[in-house]
């Protein structure tokens, strides 16, 4: 904990301004007189007054006998203003230093990004310290190492997309950085299946689904993360391993309950097909056309599997829900999706995928609720 003598003063106070407030005090004295009770010249007292010579041990043992103040406090006076000039000094040394590490920083963090999140106070000690945290670094040139080697790995391009890697970075960063933070319960591969039905069941309903998902997810042993966005970053979903747990970080870039369940179960996915023996990998998945890469294959899927299962899909494959105007039997996509505990919005999604042809009319609603 800081003390009052540990402050640092915006500028350090000569003691010389105090024998100048002694001189103003008495009407009688003057830079003159006092010199002459002194025995000093005129221009050395006015030296001292001005800060450009110090107070030394003779000298204050005059000044006590002339103001009567003590020798002592004279000279702790001095010292302590020795003391923050070399404070300030080492403070702007350090505020110089500070300012050239930030320099560097914002070529590889979106600092706005982060301060509108809040996770920047403005202070730039204390701003340094948290992006270091956040990018799980010691030093400045193992982030601008990090980032290079992070630049394209795991990385899901499309020319199609405009992708700022730096934003990437930061996002991804940030979604490791918050998954460290946070506890769960303990994992258990084994329950992955009994944790894809209870998703299944969450989604059908989509009522609370945001919270009722963080509550199952948090019981498996699963950290879910929802983490806004910067600009230029069209990702979807990130799984990694984190301590103990697989994480799972999403952006909910659209607020629909089939983009959520589709998305959610896809790295769940990637949880089981690929992390469980190998937790030094991860997924991070940009949106932009069809996916690309076995793993991003299997993911897909999975996801489309544990949504809708082969047999029901089998039976609805054959069934013809639009008519030649893209206008959409909603009713009977209502129907087969309550007989088969699907979101009618989630089924519709895979129809239109299989045909795919999205713009159909339809008073489906995708709302995320």
């Amino acid at each position: 904990m800081k003390t009052m003598n540990d402050l640092t003063p915006f500028k350090a106070t000569h003691p010389g301004t105090l024998i100048k407030d002694e001189i103003d005090a008495i009407p009688e004295l003057n830079q003159k007189e006092l010199a002459i009770q002194l025995g000093l010249k005129p221009s050395f007292l006015n030296e001292v007054i001005k800060g450009k010579r110090p107070i030394t041990a003779d000298l204050a043992i005059l000044l006590e006998k002339a103001l009567g103040i003590s020798a002592d406090y004279w000279m702790k006076f001095q010292s302590q203003y020795e003391i923050d000039k070399s404070r300030i000094k080492e403070k702007n040394i350090l505020r110089v230093k500070n300012m050239e590490v930030w320099s560097v920083i914002k070529k590889y963090v979106p600092v706005h990004y982060f301060r509108k999140l809040g996770y920047l106070k403005e202070n730039l000690t204390e701003d340094i310290l948290t992006i270091k945290t956040i990018y799980a670094v010691t030093n400045i040139e193992q982030l601008i190492k990090n980032f290079a080697q992070n630049k394209s790995a795991f990385y899901r391009k499309s020319e199609k997309l405009e992708v700022d890697e730096k934003n990437i970075f930061a996002w991804s960063s940030l979604a490791q950085y918050e998954a460290h933070n946070k506890t769960v319960n303990s994992f258990n591969p084994d329950n992955l299946n009994r944790l894809s039905e209870e998703l299944k069941a969450i989604f059908f309903r989509n009522v609370n689904t945001i919270v009722e998902v963080y509550k199952t997810l948090d019981k498996y042993g699963i950290k879910l993360l929802l983490i806004e966005k910067p600009a230029k970053t069209p990702v979807d979903g990130f799984s990694f391993w984190s301590g103990n747990n697989p994480a799972i970080a999403l952006t909910l870039r659209h607020s629909r309950i089939d983009n959520f369940a589709f998305t959610l179960m896809h790295e769940i996915g990637h949880i089981q097909l690929h992390l469980l023996n190998n937790k030094g990998r991860s997924f991070l998945d940009l949106k932009g056309g069809k996916q690309v890469g076995v793993f991003e294959d299997e993911a897909d899927k999975f996801a489309q599997e544990k949504l809708i299962p082969k047999n029901n899909w089998k039976i609805i494959s054959h069934v013809k829900f639009c008519n030649k105007q893209k206008q959409v039997n909603d009713d009977l996509v209502i129907s087969y999706a309550q007989n088969f505990g699907i979101n009618p919005a989630i089924l519709l999604g895979r129809i239109c995928f299989e045909s795919n042809d999205y713009a159909v009319k339809t008073n489906i609603s995708k709302k995320l609720n």
